[in-house]
């Protein structure tokens, strides 16, 4: 997509129609995967889709706010996880896993678990453990990504990662 980009005093400048439509595209690119991370968080449809609802809503409104507009799928991303983890905050609810509905939207793209238990061990992981996995492995960000999507040190995500690596595998092996 090409964006013209406006020179203010030798400053590039990108207008906010520009930014408004690298949202649009980053939205439309990644809806598949943006629905996955917030399903990933409530494990229900209707909340997973509210949250994608909600944070188009908040990005949009908020785009003022967007310092960097190459960062726009990682703010994006950080708005989508800030929004689950409300919603979850203010349901206090955790449902089972729906892996049959979770495929009709996500054609092509499967996450299949092939251990029941692996599953059962991410739920039961604390959020900044489990949020720094899923888009890691899940959502097949970068390190560098996962840091700026949660707002951290690129060292505290790593360190994060070892650490719920580590989690994960005492309580597979028990």
């Amino acid at each position: 997509m090409k964006v013209s980009i406006k020179k203010e005093k030798g400053i590039a400048i990108m207008t906010k129609k520009n930014i408004e439509k690298l949202l649009t595209r980053c939205v439309t690119d990644n809806k598949e995967n943006v629905y996955r991370l917030a399903y990933s968080y409530v494990k229900n449809q209707e909340d997973a889709l509210d949250i994608v609802q909600d944070s188009i809503y908040k990005a949009f409104t908020s785009i003022g706010l967007l310092k960097d507009p190459e960062a726009v799928k990682s703010w994006f991303y950080r708005i989508v996880v800030n929004t689950s983890l409300d919603c979850l905050r203010k349901h206090k609810k955790v449902q089972p896993v729906e892996d049959e509905k979770l495929e009709l939207y996500s054609p092509g793209m499967e996450d299949i678990y092939q251990d029941i238990d692996l599953e059962r061990t991410l739920d039961d992981l604390p959020d900044k453990y489990r949020s720094v996995i899923v888009l890691r492995y899940f959502e097949d960000l970068k390190i560098e990504e996962v840091a700026n999507v949660l707002g951290e040190n690129v060292n505290t995500i790593k360190t994060r990662l070892y650490q719920a690596l580590q989690l994960l595998r005492v309580e597979m092996s028990e």
